[in-house]
């Protein structure tokens, strides 16, 4: 799977995490993840998205979530 790690900058509003869900994390531009934590022990590139000016820390890779301490390890 391509995972795309992005700053939450919209983190502590409703449905948007807390202030600490600092990461949001997409699966194959399908799914997103709000984490604490992440941790890539996968070779990873930057990227800008195509519709916005947003750039995000793009990897492939296995998606493992540790929810006690709201972490998201990509192998």
């Amino acid at each position: 799977m391509k995972y795309s790690i992005r700053f939450n900058k919209t983190r502590g509003q409703p449905g948007r995490g807390t202030l600490d869900h600092v990461w949001r994390v997409f699966e194959d531009h399908k799914k997103e993840y709000l984490f604490k934590n992440v941790k890539i022990n996968v070779p990873s590139y930057s990227e800008k998205e195509s519709i916005s000016d947003d750039w995000n820390i793009s990897c492939e890779g296995t998606l493992v979530i540790d929810k006690e301490t709201s972490t998201a390890i990509i192998n």
